[in-house]
């Protein structure tokens, strides 16, 4: 998986491209926890995302609950199959997905 950080001011957009699974949500969640400081709103730029697993679902729940203290999370460009992983776990309710 690669992650692209971007920061524009209090706003921080992370770009994910490959897999989001066991072995790559820990650098996600790593990457997010070193970023966060002083965001108020984080944009998660799902593109290039080609699977997620429960393992990446958790880091994103993780990820909301840090950020509805100080702000707000956006996932971005949700392709289908990713959007699918979304709905059938419920998360399609529970994410800002723009």
């Amino acid at each position: 998986m690669n992650i692209t950080k971007t920061k524009e001011g209090s706003r921080l957009t992370i770009a994910l491209s490959g897999r989001l699974d066991t072995m790559t949500a820990p650098e996600l969640e790593k990457a997010i926890n070193d970023s966060i400081i002083g965001v108020d709103e984080l944009v998660l730029d799902l593109k290039e995302l080609e699977y997620m697993s429960s393992a990446g679902l958790r880091v994103l729940l993780s990820a909301q609950k840090k950020m509805k203290n100080v702000g707000s999370m956006t996932v971005r460009n949700v392709n289908e199959m990713i959007m699918e992983i979304f709905e059938v776990t419920g998360f399609a309710d529970i994410l800002t997905i723009a």
